[in-house]
């Protein structure tokens, strides 16, 4: 019988994870589908109820659903009790378990990090946020986090950060990246179009969450500018990945996925 994937979220129409789980699914044989699920806000309870009397195998779930999804399992990893959300759901024994694999999506993408002379600004300090400051704080890197509400900044470091994470305002936010290695957007300025305004990067890496036409002017500027630069969509399959992992003990392709994601955005331009 063919098992049902699939992701959950509103909006949802957007989402790549069809693609990139479906391809992974006809790479390996698989006989499953997946499918993007339009849910309400508060409506994930009934959707999961409904799910669990089909043969679903497991869920991916993002925006605005995270934190229900973790509240609405009877299994929960550590990890994702500590970020406080899921993005992964899987059904099993007539239970949901709750994973988030953005923290291990994040280092895959990040690559190499030393935490002796690695020195990282955070841009930031909204959901998306948590599940970094989680990872860095794992690996004991420095890390500091600018966000517009200080007390957001101040509030995710004391709750997720190590005992050298900072916090400050992110008008500040120049003076701090002069002693990073590393600086990680993950502010939602991209989607009015606005940038910040980078100093020299001297090969520097400059990594923004966000990918396609929303991350764009900003990673064209930190290029402009001598930095190195890295957008979220390999973040973006590789929690798929990590996810995929979960319900099939095995790790997909992670390059074939990527191109996939990488054509499909150059077809919708």
């Amino acid at each position: 019988m063919t098992k049902l994937l699939g992701v959950i979220g509103d909006p949802i129409s957007h989402s790549l994870s069809p693609l990139i789980h479906n391809g992974w699914l006809r790479d390996l044989g698989i006989n499953a589908t997946y499918e993007a699920m339009q849910v309400a806000d508060g409506e994930l309870s009934t959707a999961l109820a409904t799910l669990a009397k089909r043969d679903v195998l497991g869920v991916n779930v993002t925006l605005p659903h995270k934190t229900a999804a973790l509240n609405a399992a009877a299994i929960k990893s550590d990890r994702a009790i500590k970020i406080g959300a899921a993005n992964t759901l899987t059904y099993t024994k007539g239970d949901w378990a709750a994973e988030n694999t953005a923290t291990p999506g994040f280092l895959e993408a990040l690559g190499a990090i030393d935490s002796y002379t690695d020195k990282v600004v955070l841009l930031g300090a909204g959901g998306s946020a948590r599940a970094l400051v989680y990872a860095l704080s794992e690996r004991g890197v420095d890390t500091v986090i600018l966000n517009r509400t200080r007390s957001k900044a101040q509030d995710l470091a004391e709750m997720l950060g190590s005992k050298s994470t900072v916090h400050g305002p992110i008008n500040q936010y120049k003076e701090y990246i002069d002693q990073a290695t590393i600086v990680i957007n993950t502010t939602s300025m991209g989607y009015s179009g606005d940038i910040f305004e980078l100093p020299d990067g001297q090969g520097r890496l400059f990594f923004d969450i966000s990918y396609g036409k929303i991350s764009a002017p900003q990673l064209d500027h930190a290029a402009d500018k001598g930095w190195e630069t890295r957008d979220g969509l390999t973040m973006l399959v590789a929690q798929a990945a990590f996810s995929f992992e979960i319900w099939f003990e095995t790790l997909p392709d992670i390059e074939r996925a990527l191109r996939r994601c990488r054509l499909a955005l150059e077809a919708a331009t």
